[in-house]
């Protein structure tokens, strides 16, 4: 037998098994060494700033962030997010010409035909000369006069577009069948018979003269039952929405203005007129009235050409054409424009209904209010606020003129007058042609009114009598809980901005006004069931493909919607994309929670970068005239701001001379200041909850690639600046830590710059 034991092996042998594990113990201590000492090589690049962790999206400013990127975001919303800001240019090559020119090229049109502004941008990319271009050709007066730039949308319209897509997918959807007595369906069917092109034309100007008939008829066509003048005008205020000779709304008093519970008032004020008017002039000109009698001669044209659209005789229009042209010139000679009667204190002239009959008696003021806030109710000791008192009693005299004068007893004027007023309030639902008059008297006149696409006018419409409806549909769209996190985080971070300015007092008011206001998403959406809605809406009818009809409900609902005003502090406008103050409430309207700028699935960086900046800076334009009165801050920010620009694009002589309005100056201040305070606010969000990526960016690095995105995107300014929306970053990065180094543009700027800014 062979002994196998270790004993009985050869010497050679047992020293070799000796050497190989060895060998292996070494190769486990080596490779040991080698990990620690490339980590401890990281770890120096690390804090000796050397590596940028940047360059892989890692975000150094929030300690809770690791080396590994947050989940990315999937939904739809966010793949399309991710497709645009993937095809914009990259802010981190060369931060200096990013922050000027972060645009890229845009397609230039020139005598020589289609060009590329790249062409003159490359080559140039480190010189900071101030001859190159900014990114939406603010600077145009330099470029060659043969060229054009393509106009950007503001960010108000953009809004303002989205919403009414959004309507509009809502209206024509088809997958909430539901009742057809409900109110959603009842505001789909409207907007339906609103589309249907094809009918409104076939019903010609029928609907409009049947309505005349139910009237008691016309004396243009020589059948008319004269029934009493304020029994008229009182079922044209309750029916049909039409003011022929005052106008009245509900709003606040003169006093109530900055109290937190305002009371509302009745408010009477002139007319809209329908015939020009050319306002006082203290030195009238022979071009002027010349003017004047053209435009009363186009006023008349388009009136006949109403007339002969409605079958009026041709021998009946000449009579009443001419004594309306005279009634509307005497109403007309009594108005005056806003800024007239604001010098001269005709606005909030108070008194009572009952003091109002006896100033202008020819209308029972009791009557028609009572018919026109019907079934509220309106007694001769309520007190109403009037706009124009001259204006008021001159045409009460007016109506006594023409209906009770013998000369003018039988001229039927006074009626006239009241039907084609009721005409100009129901064309928006009789076929094109009578628009198309209205359209071009308007264009004789100077304005050139935008010619909409059938769809968003019919939102519109339907927007007017159907607004609490969709802005119940509308709020199940939007995410609220993340809508109302971004509002609180935005403000409280304005707050704090502000606090930390130099005011010009010890304890300026307005600080005290910005502490004590709340932020409130969509206000006053007053019925948030659907069976809540249904019952409201139990009385509307809404008839299938008969528009004419279905208009004239909106009218009373219109009416109905201003009587809520007695009970609520305004009237929610669905279409409304910017935040407002009232009494000590900032509003945030729904529509600007939508996309592009804003989506519940987008990264918090996104939705900061974008709609938090543009947040704070509507809420800053609001508060602008205290800030403006307090404090001097704001002023030495923006010549700060306005001479590193100059300094960067042209040297220090250019920074000296570079002009500058009191506009553009308070606008850089809150265009910078709103950066700072998004940026800040998501800065704070990030310490409670963890964030999403978007194209491989997150945290502070997809913050500042979506602000570079939408400023290309759309004109944020109100009031226009000749650096682009991108520059305010170079100020902002020069002394945050939140920016990344390969963002820092050091080009030529002087170190005072890094702490006065």
């Amino acid at each position: 037998m062979i002994d196998e034991s270790p004993l009985a092996m050869p010497q050679s042998v047992q020293k070799s098994r000796l050497t190989t594990k060895q060998w292996q113990i070494l190769l486990v201590l080596g490779s040991s060494i080698i990990v620690l000492l490339l980590l401890g090589l990281c770890l120096h690049f690390i804090s000796s700033g050397a590596f940028d962790p940047w360059a892989v999206g890692v975000n150094t400013a929030s300690p809770r962030h690791g080396i590994l990127a947050p989940p990315p975001c999937l939904s739809q919303a966010c793949l399309k997010a991710a497709e645009r800001l993937s095809a914009s240019a990259d802010p981190f090559a060369q931060p200096c010409d990013h922050f000027l020119f972060n645009c890229g090229p845009k397609e230039v049109l020139s005598s020589g035909g289609r060009e590329k502004r790249r062409g003159e941008a490359e080559g140039q990319s480190g010189r900071m000369q101030g001859e190159r271009w900014s990114n939406r050709g603010r600077n145009a007066g330099r470029a060659r006069e043969t060229e054009t730039f393509a106009v950007t949308p503001s960010v108000q319209s953009a809004q303002r577009t989205a919403v009414l897509q959004l309507i509009r997918e809502i209206l024509e959807s088809t997958d909430r069948p539901g009742s057809e007595d409900s109110a959603e369906q009842k505001a789909r069917r409207f907007y339906s018979t609103c589309m249907d092109t094809e009918r409104i034309e076939k019903a010609g100007p029928e609907p409009f003269l049947k309505l005349i008939e139910k009237l008691g008829g016309w004396a243009v066509f020589g059948k008319w039952n004269r029934r009493d003048f304020n029994a008229t005008l009182s079922l044209l205020m309750k029916d049909y929405f039409t003011f022929p000779f005052f106008n009245i709304y509900v709003g606040s008093g003169p006093s109530d203005n900055n109290t937190g519970h305002q009371q509302k008032y009745i408010q009477i004020d002139q007319p809209d007129i329908q015939i020009p008017v050319e306002w006082i002039s203290k030195k009238p000109i022979p071009i002027s009235r010349k003017k004047k009698v053209q435009d009363l001669r186009h006023f008349l044209l388009s009136r006949v050409q109403l007339l002969s659209l409605l079958g009026v005789p041709s021998s009946s229009t000449s009579q009443h054409m001419g004594m309306f042209i005279q009634l509307s010139s005497e109403l007309a000679q009594f108005t005056s424009p806003l800024l007239y009667r604001l010098q001269h204190q005709l606005l909030y002239h108070r008194l009572t209904v009952g003091e109002l009959q006896a100033q202008a008696p020819a209308i029972d003021w009791l009557g028609c209010l009572q018919a026109s806030f019907h079934p509220l109710t309106v007694r001769e000791s309520d007190v109403v606020y009037l706009h124009n008192l001259p204006y008021i009693t001159h045409m009460s005299k007016i109506i006594r003129k023409w209906w009770f004068t013998k000369k003018f007893s039988h001229s039927d004027t006074l009626h006239t007058f009241m039907i084609l007023s009721l005409l100009n309030t129901v064309i928006p639902a009789l076929d094109s042609r009578f628009f198309e008059i209205q359209r071009n008297f308007s264009a004789v006149l100077g304005n050139m009114e935008e010619v909409v696409p059938r769809w968003s006018h019919c939102v519109q419409q339907t927007e007017i009598g159907f607004n609490t409806v969709l802005q119940n549909l509308i709020r199940e769209r939007v995410g609220v809980a993340e809508a109302e996190d971004l509002m609180h985080s935005v403000y409280s971070s304005l707050k704090s901005e502000l606090a930390d300015l130099p005011w010009r007092n010890q304890n300026p008011s307005i600080l005290h006004k910005v502490m004590s206001l709340s932020p409130r998403l969509s206000p006053y959406t007053e019925f948030t069931t659907k069976e809540k809605l249904d019952e409201q809406y139990s009385n509307v009818v809404i008839i299938e493909g008969d528009y004419f009809s279905n208009y004239l409900q909106s009218l009373i609902l219109q009416r109905k919607n201003r009587n809520k005003v007695f009970s609520h502090m305004s009237i929610s406008n669905t279409l409304a994309v910017t935040p407002h103050l009232t009494g000590n409430e900032i509003h945030f309207p729904l529509g600007m929670f939508l996309p592009p700028l804003f989506h519940a699935s987008f990264p918090r960086a996104v939705n900061y970068a974008v709609l938090g900046m543009l947040m704070a800076k509507d809420i800053l334009h609001l508060l602008m005239p205290h800030i403006q009165a307090q404090s001097q801050a704001p002023e030495t920010v923006s010549q700060c701001v306005w001479a590193l620009y100059g300094n960067l694009t042209g040297g220090p002589d250019r920074a000296q001379q570079a002009p500058i309005t009191p506009a553009q100056r308070w606008e850089t201040w809150a265009q910078y200041s709103a950066l700072q305070i998004a940026l800040q606010a998501y800065q704070d969000s990030l310490t409670q909850l963890e964030d999403t990526s978007l194209s491989g960016l997150y945290h502070n690095r997809l913050f500042f690639a979506a602000f570079l995105q939408v400023s290309c995107d759309f004109e944020l300014h109100y009031d226009h600046l000749p650096f682009a929306d991108s520059f305010l970053l170079a100020t902002i990065c020069m002394k945050s830590d939140f920016c990344p180094q390969s963002m820092i543009c050091s080009h030529n700027i002087p170190e005072h710059f890094k702490q006065s800014c």
